[in-house]
């Protein structure tokens, strides 16, 4: 296989400017949909409670998913007893945000390679912590501090070394049963920790280091802080005649070697912003991933703990605990601080981040930062100018573009077939059809078209040859006798051109017609250039399924995540190199578009890619939405909102909709509706049912509310719904399994989410933006 990637067009990329040496902006305030004067009186208010003694000084970093906006330093680090100040690349004791930075995202490592389960007793992973009636607290406990164990045990249950104090750790009496008190507790994360060292075959420094830093290059973050960064940690308390200056202020982490689930953890401002950035994106950043976005989605979700407060897995979010809280914060942040006067919290609902970090100890102890951190979070909040908006960019372009600017010289004297229907046009609307045919130097001697035919305009399980108008050449249908271009098709080709808008979701299947043209190309030595287009739900989010081996059909026809989040230029290389397909593959690249980007954010015209899709809108519910079209359900084909509405004659839209309430489905509206198709299934009868509308797409993962529905119609139609048929599109057996026997929605979303990670490597292979 040869593969070339053409592009004459700059791509608009995120710097992200390393911490050593201080951080600068990765991209004005502005261009993040920031305000800077907003942002500016974070240092003013900083410098008036250094002023106040409120700490000595202290480092803020403020940004979003594409970078930072502000990384600022004010005060000292040092006072005592000589004065140092305060820098961006400080090296912070970050005590307790060791427990969701560390120990928690390895924990949900293990979850989602199926190493464990939330709902694993901890005795059947450390045995002896059985004794004292503690066989029924799970990890989910531990995660939620709703495990009835004390917040600590005693400093002299450490005072005869490492293994004496885990035998009394593992001896303690609870002082609640799980689940019925919520008590912030160290305990939680030292067993979490030593879980998490059991399972993952290594100490839990190493393993961070592996795992979470080194694929999100924190290369200042970490356990035991080596000496090289000592001249740059900011010093805590006294111990005896010195300042604790990287070795760890918590006492029970430092008998325990410096090394533990609650506390070790030092790093830098810049370091905590790129994992709060992978966070944003769904647990991946700059291609490396660190979670799946279903178990980003999952940690970071709001749970309720006894006492009615709101907590992550790990996190905070809600709760007694949340004076570090912005108050402008929206409803889906979530945070976590540290003793030693640290905090983060993390907005996916106003794709925002604050990083707060002092050393509130220093020199004596008195620090108090809760109140300021919870000020800087507000005024970053109310500099969002866009929260959760696309901002258009005038200059992305489509790979018809970026070939019609140089001249179509890739073309130039070749015999071209082009695979097209109306979704394929340049930026000024002209079809790509009538700019090839009236290329210099390039012959058009054939089209083809896929599903709903070249106009995109029929719904049909055949679709029959027809002739473009424009150009006067016929059009060789893809999806009727044959769905791959023939020998007789191709006689007087060399070279096969693809260009067709897709939605991002693996069912669709102009990717369908595309692979099996890529197939025949290679088969009969034609080389195949593929004129690449933004993949309107952005290249960022991925979810699964990913497809069962040897499942592969026309709706299904290679192993992808259910949505993939490539595009198909992308896509194109995937397929050519896992296949080994003996190709001329060119792939002409959009100029411009940022994987970040959805559709709102091109700037590019909206086209009804097929009669069915009818707006972005639509295109974001499809991947969930559409899973159920297979099912005795009506997804409203037929109905002037298709994807927006599910409904059948026999589901009252009513408990529907207070089911799905109950499931807390993030970014989504659900209204019960009744409406009445006037084709598709269950035309000219009146359906009850529900409508749901996108309210904040940052929170909103399609194929999550896509299993929530599945998981609603099986708990409240078992007999009605035909649940086996929902496995025709979610191409995953196990998963389909799991949702007949009345699996809980979230073994559901973990079982979905399970192969990702292996897609995430093969994903990262053929990626083409950043």
């Amino acid at each position: 296989m040869t593969t070339r990637v053409l592009s004459r067009a700059a791509t608009i990329v995120a710097a992200w400017v390393a911490a050593a040496g201080g951080a600068e902006p990765a991209a004005s305030p502005a261009a993040l949909g920031l305000d800077p004067a907003t942002l500016g009186r974070i240092g003013t208010e900083v410098e008036a409670a250094i002023a106040a003694g409120d700490c000595a000084g202290a480092v803020v970093c403020v940004g979003r998913r594409d970078g930072v906006a502000l990384a600022g330093a004010w005060g000292r680090r040092v006072v005592e007893p000589v004065e140092e100040a305060m820098t961006v690349d400080t090296v912070f004791d970050l005590a307790s945000l060791t427990k969701p930075v560390a120990t928690a995202t390895l924990a949900m490592r293990l979850v989602e390679e199926g190493k464990l389960r939330l709902s694993d007793s901890v005795a059947a992973h450390l045995p002896g912590f059985e004794a004292e009636g503690k066989g029924k607290i799970t990890v989910r406990d531990l995660l939620l501090h709703s495990s009835g164990m004390i917040a600590d045990n005693a400093l002299a249950d450490y005072e005869q070394g490492p293994d004496e104090a885990w035998r009394r750790i593992l001896a303690l009496a609870p002082i609640a049963p799980p689940g019925e008190r919520f008590v912030y507790s160290d305990v939680n994360f030292l067993l979490l920790g030593r879980i998490v060292e059991a399972l993952g075959g290594a100490p839990l420094d190493r393993a961070f280091a592996e795992r979470v830093a080194a694929p999100l290059g924190l290369t200042e973050t970490g356990f035991l802080p080596p000496a090289p960064l000592r001249p740059r940690i900011a010093p805590t308390e006294r111990r005896g005649d010195l300042f604790l200056r990287g070795e760890v202020h918590d006492p029970r982490a430092a008998k325990l070697g410096g090394v533990a689930g609650h506390a070790g953890l030092f790093g830098t401002a810049t370091d905590l912003a790129a994992y709060a950035r992978a966070l944003l994106g769904g647990g991946s950043l700059g291609g490396a991933r660190i979670l799946s976005p279903q178990t980003a989605a999952t940690m970071t979700r709001a749970w309720r703990v006894p006492g009615g407060g709101l907590r992550g897995l790990g996190w905070d979010a809600q709760s007694a605990l949340s004076g570090n809280r912005g108050d402008l914060l929206s409803q889906r942040a979530f945070g976590h601080g540290g003793f030693t006067g640290t905090a983060l919290w993390i907005d996916p609902g106003l794709d925002l981040f604050v990083v707060f970090l002092s050393s509130r100890l220093h020199p004596h102890g008195k620090g108090v930062v809760n109140p300021l951190a919870a000020r800087v979070g507000s005024i970053a909040a109310a500099a969002v100018r866009t929260p959760g908006a696309a901002v258009p960019r005038a200059g992305v372009a489509c790979g018809v573009d970026v070939l019609e600017s140089g001249g179509f010289r890739e073309l130039a004297g070749r015999r071209v077939g082009l695979i097209t229907n109306h979704t394929g046009r340049s930026r000024g609307g002209v079809p790509t059809a009538t700019l090839l045919a009236g290329a210099p130097g390039v012959e058009l001697v054939a089209l083809f078209s896929p599903e709903h035919g070249f106009a995109g305009a029929l719904d049909q399980a055949e679709v029959p040859d027809a002739r473009d108008p424009d150009t006067g050449l016929p059009v060789r249908s893809l999806y009727g006798r044959t769905r791959r271009p023939t020998a007789a098709m191709l006689a007087d080709v060399d070279t096969l051109v693809f260009d067709i808008q897709d939605v991002g979701c693996r069912f669709y299947t102009y990717v369908s017609t595309m692979g099996e043209a890529m197939r025949a190309a290679a088969e009969h030595g034609k080389r195949f250039v593929v004129l690449d287009r933004p993949n309107p739900l952005g290249g960022v989010e991925f979810a699964g399924p990913v497809l069962d081996p040897g499942a592969e059909s026309f709706v299904a026809w290679h192993p992808l995540a259910l949505r993939h989040g490539m595009t198909v230029g992308e896509l194109a290389r995937m397929f050519a190199g896992e296949l080994a397909l003996d190709l001329d593959l060119v792939v002409v690249p959009c100029a411009g578009w940022r994987r970040a980007d959805a559709w709102d954010a091109t700037g590019l015209e909206w086209v009804n890619p097929s009669p069915n899709m009818r707006s972005l809108a639509e295109a974001f519910l499809y991947p969930g939405v559409g899973l159920l079209e297979m099912t005795n359900v009506s997804v409203g084909r037929g109905t002037d909102t298709p994807f927006e509405v599910v409904g059948a004659p026999w589901i009252d839209g009513r408990l529907l909709a207070d089911e799905l309430a109950g499931r807390a489905i993030p970014g989504v509206a659900i209204v019960p509706v009744s409406f009445t198709p006037d084709a598709s299934r269950f035309a000219g009868e009146r359906c009850g049912g529900v409508n749901l509308a996108v309210t904040d797409r940052a929170a909103f993962d399609p194929v999550r509310l896509g299993i929530e529905l599945a998981a609603a119609l099986r708990a409240l139609h078992p007999r009605e719904w035909q649940a086996e048929k929902w496995g025709t599109l979610l191409g995953d057996r196990e998963l389909l399994d799991a949702l007949l026997a009345g699996r809980p929605a979230d073994e559901l979303h973990l079982l979905a989410a399970r192969r990702l990670r292996g897609f995430a490597e093969r994903r990262g292979r053929w990626l083409l933006y950043d």
